[in-house]
């Protein structure tokens, strides 16, 4: 889309170079500017198709339409988007604004991100993570000049993951003031509605952008880690040192809860064994001055390195400023060590990703099963201080199962279990590890196949004893296994 020279802003837009406006939009039109988006009316990519199966869509939309039916006759569109600022749906009882709307292609299937549709309201809050409103002129391209936008992010209250967007759009002319509140009681409302459908799991703690030093050799993140792993981790181990020691930026890529800091920090600590490492992940939105104020400092010591994680899910300004730091460090401290983690290469923000020249891809846990039971045993010591016994059943369940959130689950259920018993067995273990089914149980269904698993791993436990504790029936025990598809070792 656009791009031409004549078409590109090189700063604030000259209308409003003399405007009151606020810094997060001026950061936003210089962004806009380098993305080459149109200063004139933008043609946001259309996709055709989008998730509709997600469950924040599913709640998203339905907190939405509860909102539609109280201000049907308002002059507002109700808007949800992904996180990529994709529109997924629109709400509105107004003709002449959904008519408008669609003549700049602010309509489902159509993307809006910064990099799409410049400054906006969504584009603005999915860049900053923070409630965002623009208005009127403020937007980067002047066809969308005649609305007012509030956008909210929301997040996976389990995962914290950045989820998408509510969006709420009107005319310029019309106030506006209220937009930001309902945005927010929208955004807060689906947030809530998808914790209560998550299957009762407990919500993810807000970041709060932790910096924390690390004394020489002791205390890197995976102190103590076991170093005779599997294949798979030891060749991304050893790719990572090559190119630390090598002088080169780093990024290693893959789900979350692989062990990316811990590579990452073994690597730097092989090479380097005398640097303090500073490791960093991203912080709450509104802590975003004050984790940047602590990197200033940091970055001008010697013998120390860097380990930033997530820098994926960085706002864009963090990531800009980031930049900054780090190539002016770099450039005082040739071969400064730098090392990032990132789910998605793809994601990770224009200015950090420039600066990366060496990938090392992270493979999940269900890839490396031969590392399960090693690090069991170790989470087993740090938590009790000695070995325990791992029955064989309860061994096969934790080989067997494919661990979705990879080490930092299985250091979880280990350390729980470790707990319980001076001998794990499956009794000690969660229900879902015994259980492949695909879909998602409601809360009833995972009360129920809960209680069969308690059962069904109660030593000795026959299948005629269990149904008689449900209150079921063999056959039914036998269906019910069958539906949650349970693999209970013996």
């Amino acid at each position: 889309m656009g791009g031409a020279a004549a078409q590109r802003r090189p700063g604030p837009h000259p209308q409003r170079a003399g405007a009151a406006v606020g810094d997060r939009v001026v950061a936003s039109w210089r962004r806009s500017s380098e993305y080459g988006v149109p200063t004139e009316a933008v043609e946001p990519v259309f996709s055709g198709t989008w998730e509709q199966e997600s469950l924040f869509f599913e709640c998203g939309r339905e907190v939405l339409t509860d909102l539609h039916r109280t201000l049907a006759d308002e002059p507002l569109s109700l808007m949800l988007t992904d996180a990529a600022g994709l529109v997924l749906n629109r709400l509105s009882g107004d003709t002449s604004l959904l008519r408008s709307l669609d003549a700049v292609h602010l309509a489902p299937g159509f993307a809006f991100s910064e990099r799409e549709a410049g400054t906006s309201g969504l584009g603005l809050a999915l860049a900053d993570r923070l409630p965002a409103v623009v208005r009127a002129r403020e937007h980067y391209a002047t066809s969308l000049a005649g609305y007012t936008c509030a956008a909210v992010p929301v997040l996976d209250p389990v995962t914290g993951r950045l989820e998408g967007s509510v969006n709420i759009t009107t005319w310029a002319e019309q106030p506006g003031r209220l937009l930001l509140a309902l945005a927010q009681s929208a955004a807060g409302a689906t947030s809530a509605l998808m914790l209560a459908r998550s299957r009762g799991r407990s919500p993810r703690p807000a970041p709060r952008g932790e910096v924390f030093h690390v004394q020489a050799g002791t205390l890197e993140p995976g102190s103590g880690t076991v170093h005779t792993l599997s294949t798979g981790w030891r060749e991304a181990l050893q790719r990572a040192e090559t190119a630390v020691r090598a002088g080169r930026v780093v990024i290693a890529v893959g789900e979350r809860g692989t062990g990316r800091s811990t590579l990452l920090a073994q690597a730097v600590r092989a090479v380097r064994p005398r640097d303090r490492i500073l490791a960093a992940s991203p912080p709450a939105p509104q802590d975003l001055d004050a984790w940047l104020a602590l990197w200033a400092p940091e970055l001008g010591k010697a013998d120390t390195s860097v380990v930033v994680g997530e820098v994926d899910a960085l706002p864009a300004r963090a990531a800009a400023e980031l930049h900054a730091l780090v190539v002016a460090a770099r450039t005082a401290r040739p071969g400064f060590p730098v090392v990032l983690t990132a789910e998605d290469l793809a994601e990770v923000p224009a200015p950090l990703a420039g600066l990366v020249d060496a990938v090392v891809p992270v493979p999940p846990l269900r890839e490396r099963p031969g590392d399960v039971l090693p690090l069991a045993h170790h989470v087993v010591r740090r938590t009790r201080g000695r070995d325990l016994d791992i029955t064989p059943a309860a061994a096969r369940a934790l080989e067997t199962y494919p661990w979705p959130g990879n080490v930092d689950q299985l250091h979880r259920v280990v350390r729980r279990a470790a707990l319980q018993a001076d001998t794990i067995d499956t009794r000690h273990l969660p229900p879902e590890l015994f259980s492949r089914s695909g879909h998602r149980l409601s809360r009833i269904e995972a009360v129920e196949r809960d209680e069969i698993v308690r059962v069904l791993t109660t030593p000795g436990m026959t299948v005629k004893q269990a149904a008689t504790e449900l209150g079921m029936s063999r056959a039914t025990v036998y269906r019910k296994v069958a539906q949650y598809d349970l693999r209970i070792p013996r």
